[in-house]
């Protein structure tokens, strides 16, 4: 997976799904007809002892069923056994998970509200490595990954970064640079005050690094409640809690984020778990047992002996695995694609729909994006079908209210009031029904037309360069992010051209119709 070790060969693997980026959570393997023994030899030797030390840290047994191997891109866990569908394959109990409440105590005073969990839980892995050998996490801790194995956008450099410059990612990233760093000031400080001689001088490298560790799975924050089944909690709707991307002085940071869970508990690190990698069409999730105090996690298929075992991280797009995880897939059908609209400056009734905007705003669940919410930015997912639902009902009020704009001022003022009160009378949200005036319903969806084919010339634009290398020799770490831009940029496309197509497709509906 994400972690640097020797290469122990699994005997006659399969790929079973062919992703081309660069870590191990995109890949799955399936192995024809291994022996339980010959499961047993294709064990990853530097890990052998790792199991046994993280059960006698939890004080009970963690599985039955798994074993540490390694991928054609790094560390996995593989069935040493049958297993089938339903079995319990991995408990972790929470004494084995490592949360910021180990956190020093006058650390942990002194990082307020503005240092988030992810922060927290980044300056305690900076204390354990610092520790080295002393720490009672070393062993998991000194199998953590390297940087050479970490392709987030956070660690391109200014060219390779350029790739990716039609995407929300981009933008993105820089701002997220900024929050890392802010939090990385305030836990310098109390390092500083109250630990002085364990960290004399903390890096700000090193904070990125240990922030990276925690964003593989479960960096989800529950945003509306979960569903408790039986005594175990299940979120019903997740968004990645750390989107804190940062560059190659972050690589500390942003590890923690890569590999962290969201528990009942708080974020945690879960060892041994954590080496376990994505597949998009898996049912597997890390389920939290509050009555016995422990992770779970339950196969959903059944497992030969050295196939590999894989988890779902969640249904994700593109845009999210190249932040967070730092992989993207070549055909993602969670691909989505964040558009900002603006009210123009010289719009004389600008101050006008704003302050509509702002008394109206209530984004749903499904119109909330990875990155931020606000009432001028959207989220466009593909469409499947010229006549199916479409692109998103908010951003298609967004377009009305644009729209309303002619030399008339005062009429224009009447029909934005009538909105408003047309808004009342129903749920509240603004301009959600078509305008039944066809022509100023055209002219609505032409206005998110015309930005939507803006925003295609844009990513063909970087598709182009894309293909012409200017490197007949290039590195592999090059050709692993120039891969990835593709991914991300191929599919952040096929949503657009969707969108176009739904677009097209109702404006010529509303021009005909008699």
């Amino acid at each position: 997976m994400l972690l640097s070790c020797p290469t122990v060969k699994l005997i006659v693997l399969q790929q079973r799904r062919t992703f081309t980026s660069s870590l191990a959570k995109r890949f799955s393997f399936n192995a024809q007809s291994l022996t339980e023994s010959q499961a047993q030899a294709a064990l990853d030797k530097d890990c052998i002892d790792f199991l046994p030390w993280l059960e006698q840290i939890a004080g009970a047994k963690i599985t039955n069923t798994l074993s540490t191997g390694k991928s054609l891109y790094g560390r996995a866990l593989f069935a040493s056994k049958v297993i089938h569908a339903g079995d319990c394959i991995l408990k972790v109990p929470f004494n084995a998970q490592i949360t910021p409440d180990e956190l020093p105590t006058d650390i942990k005073v002194s990082l307020t509200d503005k240092v988030g969990n992810i922060g927290k839980l980044a300056a305690l892995v900076m204390i354990e490595i610092n520790a080295s050998q002393n720490s009672r996490w070393f062993p998991y801790i000194s199998r953590l990954p390297q940087l050479s194995d970490m392709h987030s956008t956070i660690f391109w450099d200014e060219n390779e970064f350029s790739m990716i410059r039609c995407s929300a990612v981009y933008k993105e990233t820089v701002k997220q640079k900024a929050r890392i760093e802010k939090e990385f000031s305030l836990v310098s400080q109390a390092f500083k005050k109250h630990l002085p001689k364990a960290i004399e001088r903390p890096a700000l490298e090193n904070f990125m690094y240990a922030y990276t560790l925690g964003e593989k799975i479960t960096l989800h924050l529950i945003l509306f409640g979960a569903l408790s089944v039986s005594g175990f909690t299940q979120p019903l709707y997740v968004l990645p809690l750390s989107h804190w991307l940062l560059d190659m002085d972050n690589l500390l940071l942003w590890t923690v984020g890569s590999r962290a869970w969201e528990t009942s508990r708080g974020i945690s690190l879960i060892p041994f778990a954590d080496f376990m990698n994505h597949d998009g069409l898996s049912a597997s999730i890390v389920l939290t047992d509050e009555d016995n105090q422990l992770s779970e996690v339950t196969a959903d298929r059944d497992y030969s002996p050295g196939d590999e075992v894989l988890i779902r991280y969640g249904e994700f797009s593109n845009a999210t695995l190249m932040l967070d995880f730092g992989f993207t897939l070549p055909y993602n059908t969670h691909d989505e694609v964040q558009i900002q609209m603006d009210i123009p400056n010289d719009d004389p009734l600008c101050n006008m729909k704003l302050g509509l905007l702002q008394t109206h705003y209530t984004r749903s669940v499904k119109d909330i994006n990875i990155f931020h919410s606000s009432y001028d930015t959207f989220t466009i997912k593909e469409v499947k079908s010229a006549t199916g639902k479409g692109i998103p009902q908010s951003l298609r009020a967004f377009a009305r209210l644009l729209s309303c704009t002619s030399p008339q001022g005062a009429q224009i003022k009447t029909k934005l009031n009538d909105l408003s009160k047309e808004a009342e009378l129903n749920d509240g949200r603004l301009a959600r029904l078509p305008f039944k005036d066809r022509s100023r319903e055209l002219e609505a969806h032409k206005i998110i037309l015309a930005h939507i084919n803006s925003l295609i010339v844009d990513h063909s634009v970087c598709i182009k360069e894309l293909g012409a290398s200017n490197f007949r020799f290039e590195s592999q770490r090059l050709t692993v992010r120039r891969q990835m831009a593709r991914e991300l940029i191929f599919g952040e496309l096929r949503v657009l051209r969707s969108a176009a197509e739904w677009l097209i497709h109702y404006c010529t509906n509303l021009f005909s119709a008699p």
